[in-house]
């Protein structure tokens, strides 16, 4: 049997498939925020563009298969499907370009633009969670939904921890909540399949 009939009987048509996007992410927040958490508290000397470099290679990996996977699922489905999907996924462009603009402002109208260490990380991982609802609802898909509840309350839960634990935060709850949800996916799909 190749690969497509596997991977076939495994995902019903019209089904994202999540589990290697959640992967790239745990490996974003995990080793990019966790990275970021140690160098900042001193436990651990390392590059400042170290936990720059991991973050972007997990959201990178984690993007390019979400998108691949989105991709593949609307093949075939109807129209209306199609619609909502698109719809959805300019929603990540809306609301990061909403997050830059709100971040730049603040640190500007404040005159802070130490603002900008502690909003992008949590602000990312609320519009993260936000646009995860969406996509829940969009997809009947009550892992990625609340998923994407439980990345928005821990996000918006760290601005209370100071940094550089806000990023400890992120990477332990966030990273395994990843993780938990890959592990999660194949059971979802396989109760779809059945």
């Amino acid at each position: 049997m190749n690969a497509t009939a596997v991977r076939a009987a495994v995902v019903p048509a019209g089904e994202v498939d999540n589990r290697v996007a959640y992967l790239g992410f745990a490996f974003a927040y995990v080793f990019g925020h966790g990275s970021a958490a140690l160098s900042r508290s001193g436990a651990v000397e390392m590059p400042g563009w170290l936990p720059v470099a991991l973050l972007g290679a997990g959201l990178a990996a984690g993007t390019a298969f979400a998108m691949t996977s989105s991709l593949r699922a609307q093949r075939g489905a109807p129209e209306a499907r199609r619609r909502a999907e698109r719809l959805v996924g300019t929603a990540w462009v809306t609301g990061f370009t909403a997050l830059a603009l709100a971040i730049t402002g603040l640190s500007t109208a404040f005159d802070q633009p130490d603002l900008q260490t502690v909003l992008w990380p949590t602000g990312s991982s609320i519009v993260v969670g936000m646009i995860y609802l969406a996509e829940g609802v969009v997809r009947r898909n009550a892992l990625h939904y609340n998923l994407g509840t439980w990345l928005a309350l821990i996000a918006a839960a760290a601005l209370f921890v100071p940094s550089p634990g806000l990023f400890g935060v992120l990477a332990v709850l966030g990273g395994s909540a990843y993780l938990l949800a890959a592990f999660l996916e194949r059971r979802r799909l396989a109760a779809l399949a059945a």
